[in-house]
Formats: C-alpha cells, structure tokens, sequence
C-alpha cells in the first residue's frame, strides 16, 4: 500500500506527474480505489463519508459539500472542522469565494471548481462545454486567480478546451484537476458509474468506460430480488427461523423465569 498523499505532495507533483481522482459512492468503490492505486478520490457528505473514510484509509480523500446548505462562514467552517475530524483530507467547496477563504483561513484543505459547474447550468445554457471563446476563458482565469487569491490549493476545471487550458494553466500556480479538459491538468478526474459502466443516463463525451458492471449489477440485483421473496415466503409459512437459528436457554433457568414472571 503506497503512502497517502499531502497536500505539499499534490503540489509538488505539479508539471512533474499526473495524478488521478475518482469520485466513489460506497465502500467498495473507495476500497478497490486505494487498492487500484487511484491517487484521490472524492464523495459528497451525504454518502455516508465516515464509512467510506474507514473503507479508505490510506488514500487522499476530499470531501463535496452539498450546494447551498451552509449560508454562514460559521457553520460552513463548523461542518468543515467536523469532516475533518472524521478523516477528510481536503474540502470541496461548491459556494462563493468569501466561503473558500473562511475554510482556508482556518488551515483546511479547499478545493473550488470552474469552467462549467453542473449545478450551476441554467448560467451556462443546459450541460455544455464553456471557455469556447475569448469572453469565457478570461472568465474561467478570472474566477481561478479569485480561488487561488482565496486559499484554495486546487480546482476541478470542467469541460474546457484543451488548448484553453494550456494557455491558462500558464496564469496561475493552482493545481488543476480536470474533468473533460485535456491532457495539460495535472491530475485527471472521472466518476465512478463511467469508469466500472452502470452508468444508465447519457455518458459523457469525455468520460471512458474500462468495463461493464452494469450487467453484473443487474444480476446482483434479480438474486436479491430472489432471496428477499424466500425470506418473505419463509416467514409467513414459519420455516423461517426453525430451531438451528433459536438461542438455547439452560431448562433450570428457564423455569426460574418463568415462576419469576409468574
């Protein structure tokens, strides 16, 4: 099992090394990423982070906060000082920058986003690439400097140009995690569902697929089906539990019990 990043070494690998991050959804996904030798991975707090840090000790693990939940710089540092108790490395910050700077201020690893960002695309038109013309790349270096000004050590940069980004990546010391932006970030970025395929919506473009889970999924899913429809038909014609699954009680004992209840 290799050692776990440092920020100072994510850094450090800047112009020297790729890097990889995969966001996981469960506890095999983060596992088999530490095994796999995935440098960082990431997941929202809603899913279950406590478990999944256990699954994945000795990886980079960042952690998404949810979009608009923390309105205040005390609880989004609150909420930041938590997971980090709970073994986060770094904290994904999807809010304004005044949000980026209270968490970098307190020391806490943060990470921003640009290019296009998902949960802001009714700014963009729908689900489309941006930094496609000279007003939205200068916005794309704009909001990177703002984000390095603030604290942030990284940023995921989304569905840019390749070329774009090489002219931006010049601009700024920030180290770039990309998501469909070429070649020239320093550190590559998929999801799992596109990488192990049971993705069921449409695939991205830029995504790559390495294999089709899908299919043993949905296996996985009719034995289960099978199994819970056994244990419901057990119960209701009692064979299930039968003696082999009772807990076994001394006879004197049981007698005592019972004239003590009585």
């Amino acid at each position: 099992m290799k050692k776990k990043l440092t920020v100072k070494d994510i850094l450090n690998s800047k112009g020297k090394k790729k890097l990889t991050e995969v966001y996981v959804h469960n506890t095999i996904e983060a596992e088999a990423c530490e095994q796999a030798g995935i440098d960082m991975i990431i997941s929202s707090e809603n899913n279950n982070f406590k478990f999944l840090r256990e699954s994945a000790q000795n990886i980079f693990f960042t952690v998404g906060l949810q979009y608009g939940r923390y309105l205040s710089e005390y609880d989004i540092i609150k909420r930041s000082f938590e997971l980090l108790e709970m073994g986060a490395d770094a904290i994904y910050c999807p809010q304004s920058a005044r949000f980026i700077k209270a968490i970098a201020d307190e020391g806490i690893p943060v990470v921003g986003h640009t290019g296009f960002i998902p949960y802001k695309k009714t700014h963009y038109g729908g689900f489309k690439a941006f930094g496609k013309n000279t007003q939205e790349a200068t916005k794309i270096l704009k909001e990177l400097h703002i984000l390095e000004d603030s604290g942030a050590f990284a940023a995921e940069i989304e569905i840019v140009p390749e070329e774009v980004v090489e002219v931006i990546s010049k601009k700024t010391d920030i180290f770039l995690i990309g998501m469909g932006s070429g070649t020239i970030c320093d550190a590559q970025y998929l999801f799992s569902e596109d990488i192990l395929g049971y993705n069921n919506d449409h695939i991205p473009r830029h995504s790559k697929t390495y294999t089709n889970l899908k299919k043993n999924y949905d296996e996985i899913k009719i034995k289960s089906i099978n199994a819970y429809k056994l244990f419901v038909k057990d119960v209701r014609n009692k064979k299930y539990p039968n003696k082999k699954h009772y807990i076994g009680i001394d006879k004197k004992e049981l007698k005592k019990i019972k004239d003590d209840l009585n």
